[in-house]
């Protein structure tokens, strides 16, 4: 999604910067990333290398894109020994765009989705060292005490699994058409077997390999979690079943967020099973089963994929095949 500034947005942004003693001279500006969600651009400014994000122009799916709520969980997870990047500013609405933003510390390293970068090609246990990475560090976020922080003034962890399904399945009732049946069938399936929250936690609820920076030489360190735009006080199990179902197996049909970490079939990543096998075992109690909160992810990001697609603002959703691949998938979960 295209989107650049003006020469009065530059002015209102140096100003800023000097404001926040952040710079003393107008950065160059490059986006970051393909913008299919939060806007993210670089700025470079007297040897000083930050990030900004701001969200997309409208339409946007219910409850999305809300930066200052993501810079908010960002100085909650960092301090706690979460990596992320530093949070230098926020700005509200109108002080430099007609939206609200935040600053970043720029994090060097790489990101990996559909290949592996040339330094990691030929050194064994790649992907075993990334997988548990991921795990590891889903679960510090997880064992943060959030009842110590900001949130517990506004977090509703109570009810989460039910109000987090009804959320997307008014998304695909909002009469703009009439859904694929799949549609019907996986809501179903879900709305009659929604399982009260097995806790509540800190979660990510978008934690995949694209959304991670690992270090550029060396063996592969997780360098920072990227892209809290929908982080929430929630199940934990949600946040598990997102990473397993985010990972590509072996021999499978992909949805289009398994594409985005086909890097790992050439890393020999373990399987997705093994993933959540490895959570349970540091979480020190026996193992439950996901299935549900698999079907729920799959059927979200369907939900999601759907709504952008009609919206029609960015032509990476108008490929319809995107929703049935992860509704496929849903339906695969839909067991018992």
């Amino acid at each position: 999604m295209s989107w650049s500034f003006d020469e009065p947005t530059r002015e209102r942004l140096l100003e800023f910067l000097r404001d926040h003693g952040l710079a003393d001279e107008a950065p160059k500006i490059a986006p970051i990333g393909d913008g299919h969600s939060n806007l993210t651009f670089l700025l470079e400014t007297g040897g000083r290398r930050m990030v900004l994000r701001r969200p997309p122009p409208p339409p946007l799916p219910p409850g999305s894109n809300d930066v200052l709520r993501e810079a908010g969980f960002l100085r909650i997870v960092g301090p706690a020994g979460v990596p992320v990047p530093a949070v230098l500013a926020t700005g509200d609405v109108g002080t430099v765009f007609d939206v609200p933003f935040y600053i970043m510390d720029m994090v060097d390293g790489i990101v990996v989705t559909e290949t592996l970068p040339a330094t990691l090609e030929g050194r064994g246990g790649v992907g075993e060292s990334i997988a548990a990475q991921l795990v590891d560090a889903m679960g510090h976020l997880h064992r943060i005490d959030w009842a110590e922080t900001p949130l517990a003034l506004k977090a509703r962890p109570d009810g989460f699994n039910a109000r987090h399904f009804r959320i997307f399945a008014r998304m695909i009732d909002d009469g703009r058409d009439e859904p694929a049946r799949a549609f019907r069938e996986v809501a179903t399936w879900l709305e009659a077997r929604t399982p009260e929250p097995s806790g509540a936690a800190i979660i990510h609820n978008d934690m995949r390999l694209g959304n991670v920076m690992w270090s550029a030489t060396g063996q592969p360190r997780l360098a920072a979690i990227l892209d809290w735009e929908l982080a929430t006080v929630g199940d934990p199990l949600l946040d598990l079943a997102y990473l397993a179902s985010s990972l590509p197996r072996e021999g499978a049909c992909h949805t289009p967020v398994q594409d985005l970490a086909a890097a790992l079939l050439a890393a020999s990543c373990p399987e997705p099973e093994a993933l959540v096998a490895r959570y349970f075992e540091q979480a020190g109690g026996g193992e439950v089963e996901i299935g549900w909160y698999q079907a729920m992810v799959n059927f979200k990001l369907a939900a999601l994929y759907r709504y952008s697609r009609l919206a029609g603002h960015d032509p990476y959703f108008a490929d319809a095949t995107h929703e049935a691949r992860f509704l496929a998938e849903a339906k695969h979960y839909c067991r018992g």
